[in-house]
Formats: C-alpha cells, sequence, structure tokens
C-alpha cells in the first residue's frame, strides 16, 4: 500500500519570516513606539569617578521650557533590587543613595515634552561632588576580591606536583582588554502606568526578567506588569539584565502620570549597559615530551564594579577541555571603580579559551608537535570528570574536516615560513567550546477553524532568527504549510520564557514548542479516535502522518481529515494546548520525535549514563601580515561546527559568522579605553572600533556531527560558539607569520610596532 511522504521544513536553509519587515523598515522596536501624550527624558551622568554627591542644583533645569519633571536621589522612593533570573542577580536599583561609583553613573534624569528639550535642560543640571580616589587596578591595596557560589573553585588530580614533574612547561600571563557590546540600535524604554499595571517596551533580553524585576522595583502584582519587546535590535548580552535607565523610564512615567521614553546616547552606551571585564589570566600547561597533558592551572582576575555581582566563568572552560588528569581552575573577580559589568557574548568563555588555546600553541611548538596533532592526542573523549560518555561529540570531526577544507596540510611549522607575494602568511587553530544549556521554557499552540496555526512563547529575538526556526519547528510538527504558521514573541503575557542569552534559547524554546505542538495534534487525536464521522476513527499517535494542515493514517493516505474540518464538525474554533520543555535527559514517557509528519517515541538516555556536552567547534585562521606596516589582516576563516541537529543551516551560518567577527573584533581592534584618572575615552564607534565587512574576508563554516541524545530537538547552543577560541586561533597565526607571540588583546598596530607592551 502507497503511503504519502512529507519533507521535513527544519533542516533546509530558509530565508528569515521576518526578513521582509526588517528590510522595508517595518520591524517595530522599542525606540520607534510612540504613544499618545509622550514626554521624553534625558539622563545626566557623573563626571567623577568615586565619590558622593554634595549638591544637585535643578532650578534652572525646571525652569527650562517644556520640563515636566527632574528627577534625582532627593526625590525617589525606595526602589526594591529585582529577584536573580536564571543566570545571575540584577544590578542594584538607581538613585537609592548620593554615593558615586564609577564614570558616567546617571544622576539626575529630566523628563520634558521633547527629546530636544530633555537635552537643553538636562546640561542645566548643576550637580556638586565631594570627590574620593578611585580603584582602577587590580593591584591598588584597597582592591576588594569577590568570591560567591557561582563561580567556585575546581581541583582534579595533584596539579602542583604534576606541573613539577612534566617535562615540558608553559608558564605565561595572557590579558584580555576591556570591550563593550555595542549594538548599532541605541537602547531605548518607553513606560506608561495605568494605576498599578504597567506596559514597557524596552530593549530587553529576557521580558519575564524585566518583569519581575519591575514590579519588585515598585511593589506590584508582576501579573500587572507587561514588556513588549517583538524586536530587539541586537543586544550580544547587554540586554540580559535590567539596567538603571529601565526603572528610571517607568518612576518618570509614574511621577508624571504619562507615558515617558528613554533613548541612551552612544556614549551611554559605553557606561550604562554594560562591558566585557577586562581579564590577568595565569595559565600554567605541563606535558610529557610525547605530547600528553599532565597538568593544567588556569587562575584569572577580572575586573567587577564596586557594586552588585556578575557571573564570569572565566577558566570553566579549562576544567574540560582536554583528557588532563590534574586541572585546576580559579577565578577571581576585582571590584574597581569603573561602569557596572555585564555580559558580552560568550562571557568568560571568550577570554578563558584565549588564554588555553593560546598556551596549548605556545606547547606546540615547545613540543615540535602539529597544533592539531596535539590536541587530537589530548580529546576528552569522555567527560574528564565522571568518565561519561558525552550525548555527543564530534570535535575530532571538526578538526579533521576544518583541517581538510582549509588546507591545512600546506602549512610549514617554523614561524615566519611561509609568504603570500610580499605578505607574511601564518596558519592558526583553535578549540572553541560551549557548555550545554537549556533552561524550562513554557510554549502555547493554537490551530483555527481557519487551518491556520498560531504558536507563541514569551522569549523574544534578538537577531538570531528565532521567529524562523520556530515557525519552520511548529510547521513540520503540526503538518501546516509553514505560510500558515504564525510564531509569536517578545511578549511577557505569552507563557514563561527564558532570556534569549547563554546560547540555550534554541534548545529551551525549541523542545518547549516541540512538546506543545505534539500535544496539540495528540488532542486531535483524542478527539477523533471515536468519532463515527470522521476517516480517522481508531487512529493512534504513531499511526498518523501529519501534511497540508491534517491527519492522515499513515499506512491509507485515502483517511485524511484536515484540522479545520474536525474543528468545524466538533462546534470547536480553536484547539489550543499549553506546553513546556522537559530537562535534558528527563521526558514523559509520551514524548515524541516528529520526523517526516511522523510521531516516532523518543527514549531519552538513562539518569547517569551520558554526559550532557555542549557545542565543539574547530577555528582555522589564515592572517597576511604586513612585514613594513605590521599591518594584520584576516585573510580566511574556516570553522567547523558540531552544532547538533541544524534547524536551519542559513541561519545557524549566519550565527556563527557573527561570532567570527566578534571574535576578529576581539583579537586586532576593540579595546574600551579609560584614561588614567578612569574617565572613559572611548565613547562612540570613532573611537571603539570595531569588525566591519572589509575586516570579514573570506569565511567558510561547515556542520559536523549528529543531533544531541539529550533531548528530542537535538540541538546544542551556537551562538556564542565562533567567538570561543577565535581569538587565540587569531593570534596564533598571527605568531605564526611574524615569529612573535602576543599574549595581550587586541594585538594592535602599536603592539605590533613594539610601541605598547603586549607581548
Amino acid at each position: 500500500m502507497s503511503t504519502t511522504t512529507t519533507v521535513d521544513v527544519v533542516g533546509t536553509a530558509r530565508d528569515r519570516v521576518d526578513g521582509r519587515l526588517k528590510v522595508m523598515g517595518a520591524a517595530t522596536y522599542p525606540i520607534d513606539v510612540n504613544l499618545p501624550g509622550l514626554a521624553h527624558a534625558a539622563l545626566v551622568q557623573s563626571t567623577i569617578i568615586s565619590g558622593r554627591i554634595r549638591d544637585i542644583a535643578v532650578d534652572d533645569a525646571e525652569r527650562a521650557p517644556g520640563v515636566v519633571a527632574v528627577i534625582t536621589h532627593l526625590n525617589t522612593p525606595p526602589l526594591a533590587i529585582g529577584p536573580p533570573t536564571e543566570i545571575g542577580p540584577q544590578p542594584l536599583p538607581p538613585f537609592q543613595s548620593d554615593a558615586v561609583l564609577h564614570y558616567g553613573q546617571h544622576v539626575a534624569m529630566v523628563v520634558a515634552e521633547t527629546r530636544e528639550q530633555a537635552n537643553s535642560a538636562a546640561a542645566l543640571v548643576e550637580v556638586t561632588y565631594e570627590r574620593d580616589t578611585p580603584v582602577l587596578s587590580f593591584d591598588d591595596e584597597r582592591a576588594t576580591e569577590v568570591t560567591h557560589p557561582w563561580t567556585p573553585d575546581h581541583d582534579r588530580g595533584d596539579v602542583s606536583s604534576a606541573l613539577a614533574e612534566a617535562e615540558v612547561r608553559i608558564n605565561q600571563i595572557y590579558t584580555t582588554a576591556e570591550n563593550t557590546n555595542n549594538p548599532i540600535g541605541l537602547f531605548a524604554t518607553v513606560a506608561v502606568w495605568d494605576g498599578d499595571a504597567l506596559t514597557v517596551h524596552d530593549t530587553t533580553q529576557n521580558p519575564h526578567g524585566a518583569r519581575d524585576a519591575l514590579a519588585a522595583a515598585f511593589g506590584v502584582d508582576p501579573a500587572g506588569v507587561r514588556i513588549l519587546v517583538p524586536f530587539v535590535g541586537g543586544a550580544f548580552g547587554a540586554g540580559l539584565r535590567v539596567w538603571p535607565h529601565v526603572p528610571l523610564a517607568a518612576l518618570a512615567a509614574r511621577i508624571t502620570k504619562r507615558p515617558v521614553k528613554v533613548v541612551l546616547t552612544r556614549a551611554q552606551m559605553f557606561t550604562a549597559v554594560g562591558h566585557r571585564p577586562n581579564t590577568i589570566q595565569l595559565l600554567s600547561v605541563g606535558a610529557s615530551r610525547d605530547g600528553l597533558l599532565a597538568a593544567i592551572d588556569h587562575v584569572s582576575r577580572s575586573s567587577i564594579g564596586m557594586e552588585g555581582e556578575l557571573i564570569n566563568l572565566v577558566t570553566n572552560g579549562s576544567l574540560t577541555a582536554y583528557a588532563c588528569p590534574n586541572v585546576s581552575t580559579r577565578a577571581r573577580q576585582i571590584r574597581q571603580s569603573i561602569p557596572i559589568p555585564g555580559w558580552m557574548r560568550a562571557p568568560g568563555e571568550a577570554e578563558g579559551s584565549f588564554a588555553l588555546e593560546s598556551a596549548i600553541d605556545e606547547l606546540s611548538y615547545a613540543l615540535n608537535i602539529d597544533p592539531i596533532e596535539l590536541r587530537i592526542k589530548n580529546h576528552a573523549h569522555v567527560h574528564p570528570d565522571n568518565a561519561l560518555p558525552w550525548s555527543s561529540n564530534a570535535l575530532l570531526d571538526c578538526y579533521r574536516l576544518g583541517a581538510e577544507r582549509f588546507g591545512w596540510s600546506a602549512r610549514t611549522p617554523e614561524p615566519r615560513s611561509m609568504r603570500k607575494m610580499d605578505q607574511l602568511v601564518g596558519y592558526g587553530m583553535g578549540r572553541g567550546a560551549l557548555g550545554a544549556y537549556q533552561p524550562p521554557c513554557k510554549a502555547i499552540a493554537t490551530i483555527r477553524r481557519d487551518g491556520t496555526a498560531f504558536v507563541r512563547s514569551g522569549g523574544t529575538d534578538m537577531g538570531p532568527g528565532t521567529y524562523t526556526v520556530m515557525s519552520m519547528l511548529a510547521a513540520d510538527c503540526l503538518g501546516v504549510p509553514i505560510e500558515r504558521v504564525r510564531f509569536g514573541l517578545g511578549d511577557s503575557a505569552m507563557p514563561k520564557a527564558p532570556q534569549e542569552g547563554g546560547s540555550g534559547f534554541t534548545g529551551a524554546l525549541g523542545n518547549a514548542v516541540h512538546a506543545t505542538c505534539v500535544s496539540v495534534v495528540r488532542a486531535f487525536v483524542n478527539l477523533v479516535s471515536d468519532d463515527a464521522m470522521s476517516p480517522l476513527k481508531g487512529c493512534r499517535l504513531e499511526g498518523i502522518t501529519v501534511r497540508n494542515g491534517g491527519i492522515q493514517i499513515t499506512d491509507d493516505p485515502a483517511r485524511f481529515e484536515t484540522y479545520a474540518d474536525i474543528l468545524t464538525r466538533h462546534g470547536l474554533d480553536e484547539m489550543t494546548i499549553e506546553g513546556e520543555s522537559a530537562p535534558p535527559g528527563e521526558t514523559s514517557s509520551a514524548t515524541m520525535i516528529v520526523q517526516e509528519g511522523r510521531f516516532i517515541p523518543y527514549t531519552p538516555p538513562s539518569t547517569g549514563t551520558l554526559a550532557h556536552a555542549g557545542a565543539f567547534a574547530a577555528h582555522f585562521v589564515e592572517v597576511n601580515v604586513d612585514p613594513d606596516l605590521r599591518t594584520i589582516r584576516v585573510a580566511r576563516v574556516v570553522s567547523a561546527v558540531d552544532g547538533g541537529r541544524i534547524l536551519n543551516p542559513k541561519t545557524a551560518r549566519s550565527q556563527i559568522i557573527g561570532g567570527i567577527a566578534m571574535g576578529i573584533g576581539m583579537a586586532l581592534l576593540e579595546e574600551t579605553v579609560s584614561d588614567r584618572t578612569g574617565r572613559l575615552v572611548t565613547t562612540s564607534l570613532a573611537e571603539y572600533v570595531v569588525a566591519v565587512n572589509a575586516d570579514v574576508r573570506d569565511v567558510d563554516v561547515l556542520f559536523v556531527g549528529e543531533p544531541d541524545a539529550m533531548t528530542p530537538l537535538g540541538t546544542k547552543g551556537i551562538g556564542e560558539l565562533a567567538i570561543t577560541g577565535m581569538a587565540a586561533a587569531i593570534a596564533n597565526a598571527v605568531y605564526h607569520a611574524t615569529g612573535t607571540r602576543f599574549r595581550s588583546l587586541p594585538i594592535s598596530i602599536e603592539k605590533v610596532l613594539g610601541l605598547q607592551p603586549g607581548h
């Protein structure tokens, strides 16, 4: 008997479903929101680095044309700190004291009829300060060290003895500079109250986290707070925390009893929404002459502000990177008088992988072993701590296939041995990895009588293509053409979703959407299984295929009925089901995998039999260095990626290219600079140089590996993967080209010319 074959949308390269909206300028970002009676707020920022506000004169500002209110710490009510999110605590609320803890701290807010009037009046606010001596270095005797349970010390084996006995040792200091996220879109917040109900349009990656933080700040029911953010406009981690301007916008709206809009300036984006903190890392590696690792000791110090906390896992990746019996990791944070740091793409992993992968490269030269061969020799075939097999790990294939695609075999091992015309040529590589992460997530799916599907969840899409891949997934699970599927995001009134950050959102939301859509189909099956009027009578989920907006018996294609016909016959307008994702490795007996419209039972691995693997990558880089001008150009990059099941190769490739671009910026260009007093020098994209199209040349991405076993969807997080190991791959290529080892990022022209320390 013939059967009908369907073809999955998931796994095909598809254009973004929201692409036309964006290129036509029709996508609405928070900065675009305008409401009747809207007032505008401008923020006044501290011009000192540390101290107290002695006096703040606002009379002239209050009398300025169009001014509605001037708000300072003197007339701000107590605001409570919001609860921590799944990835860490929120910043402390603003305007709660006269203390100034960093340059650019918000010290006043002016609300006026227009933005121009607000900016003009803000310039009239006069602040008199009592200055303190700021803490600006790790070595300042007044600097205090922060330890907390999120960044515990880790030890495996006896590192000190293993290092002492190692035949070959590398012991070096690596440093990374402060970087600033700098999305093109300026962060904006629009707030409006209706009694105790608050609606906020905000540039956030975490609508529910923002909702909970604002509810706590103002002591209102979270159910009465609604966060709207259908499109973010880029964030790279800056939108993961509720920064002070957000509750200030809500405060201004409450005081003035009208909608208020705050748009940060580019300069404020450098001081008010976080940055990647700088690090100093001591990396010691010991090995035998034949290249087997004996010990890794990784200690880091990173900067943190004078208040609050930030999880920054700089050294965690070193614990499981290689099959090394003796590993010790320590991560320390040092309080300094700096703007509050935040998360920036692959926080901690980006910095830590630079040190580790640079040290492994240095070890390869000391041992006279090819860098790939050294990594393969020390590949962790099982989890180094618990000896469990990985749930998936195609890193060896990444090395092999990436090297073939790149042409690594053409590399001559000696530094300065390769040239292309008058340019020095260097080949470098680095291992990339990102830990497994899938927070809880809920979704709702609806099939309506008109045959359309509406699936939604309260997360957001900051650009990776979430609308697209979730529409694809829902289309496959429901058997509804993707053109008939609408996916909803960016509204905290929708089911609770985690932040889009930590490279866990696709897995969390995808598994929630998958489970929810399967439950919708199951509900239809239950509805018709004993319906004598239905051609599907007696059907079971395992025996059906979903296609063309309906259900058919797999072995009898003539027995088919659309969802619309089923709803109509039963007098229903729609079928709606809410579902949620199961934790990795945990599912119910009813969990299914949907393949080509068919439902196949999914059995997770037994508890304790597998180690949940994250994503892996091998990055290969060619740099060209001008021997006279000392300019460095990244000529080409090949990244081989084990990302589990790839839902959309087109958007996934874009994610990898974006990470590569940020890795180029981190390695060669980006540095947030302060002067000797602590005042920020880089306050625009003229001084803070990011990688542009001319810097990101020939990029090749290939995906390898199989779906991960821990979840029905089989995905891994790849959004931040490409930046891990990328800066090291570039630095390693620069060493191969020049014979000079740069251990301090960025590898600026001044360092290459020897005008600044950094070797």
